[in-house]
């Protein structure tokens, strides 16, 4: 089977393909690895992922994030849209090619690690001003077999609650939807497929889904994606950009700091080590220890 690798013109497609600039590199990410491995949807960890930052209000704030992890089926929404004006071909009457400046929407979710600031799952809804064809876009992180394809399971709201709760849920009420591979680039490899009304209606509607990917050792990866506040930033108004990329800027600090802090502490522990330094006296109350 087919493995991911890097296509030197990926840059160049995404950018024909999707928003420039902020929405270029949200929809791309960062590099990333698949950190849980299920054949079936996995309830939600104890200790999940970060999430990007959510829509802001109307009027967006420009301070940070709070830094705080996000569970899959949480109710504040971890989906943003994102536009961009971007130059790009169509036909006028006649036929002829002519370029003009189009509008390009990304309804996007992201989540990270937030040990790293990895892109562990990103999805989003493409739309291009003037075409009535929109993409489902999904990226999942390198390491993955192109020729298994990706597939997603979507799960109504009552059977995503379920999954949270570790509950038997009715597959008859599930959709599987099936996604082709289109290229791969540092960041990830990204799966797409038409957004059919059939598939918005699911994704307005619906609790969740789990995206599935083949890893390289012929094991399926689950990667959970709640569909909460999809809707609201699907049919409502884009987010400043310039806000935005400040909020995610002051998270991936906030992630870089918090690497820097457990690496402080791991060279000390070494340190102290080394030195021989005698184990730390136990606690109040704690048995001491037979000689």
């Amino acid at each position: 089977m087919a493995h991911c690798t890097l296509q030197p013109a990926a840059a160049g497609r995404i950018r024909h393909a999707g928003a420039v600039a902020l929405a270029l590199a949200l929809t791309i990410g960062l590099a990333g690895s698949a950190l849980a491995q299920a054949p079936t949807p996995p309830p939600a960890p104890k200790k999940a992922p970060e999430k990007a930052p959510a829509a802001p209000a109307k009027k967006p704030a420009a301070a940070a994030p709070k830094d705080a992890p996000a569970q899959p089926g949480a109710a504040q929404s971890a989906w943003v849209k994102l536009c961009e004006t971007a130059v790009g071909v169509s036909k006028d009457k006649d036929g002829k090619e002519e370029k003009k400046e189009l509008n390009i929407c990304l309804t996007h979710h992201e989540r990270l690690d937030g040990n790293t600031g990895m892109v562990l799952v990103s999805a989003a809804v493409r739309q291009v001003e003037g075409q009535e064809k929109q993409h489902f876009m999904v990226m999942v992180p390198l390491g993955m077999m192109l020729q298994a394809g990706m597939r997603a399971t979507l799960y109504p709201k009552d059977a995503w609650e379920k999954v949270q709760k570790n509950e038997k849920v009715d597959e008859t009420k599930l959709k599987a939807v099936k996604l082709a591979y289109t290229l791969c680039h540092p960041a990830g490899c990204t799966a797409e497929m038409e957004t059919t009304p059939e598939l918005l209606n699911d994704l307005k509607t619906g609790g969740g889904l789990v995206v599935f990917a083949i890893n390289a050792g012929g094991a399926p990866v689950g990667f959970p994606v709640p569909l909460s506040g999809f809707d609201q930033s699907y049919v409502g108004a884009p987010v400043d950009n310039k806000q935005y990329g400040e909020a995610r800027r002051a998270l991936m600090q906030q992630i870089a700091a918090r690497q820097q802090e457990q690496m402080e502490q791991q060279k000390k522990q070494m340190e102290g080590q080394q030195k021989g330094t005698p184990p730390a006296a136990p606690a109040p109350g704690a048995p001491a220890q037979k000689k």
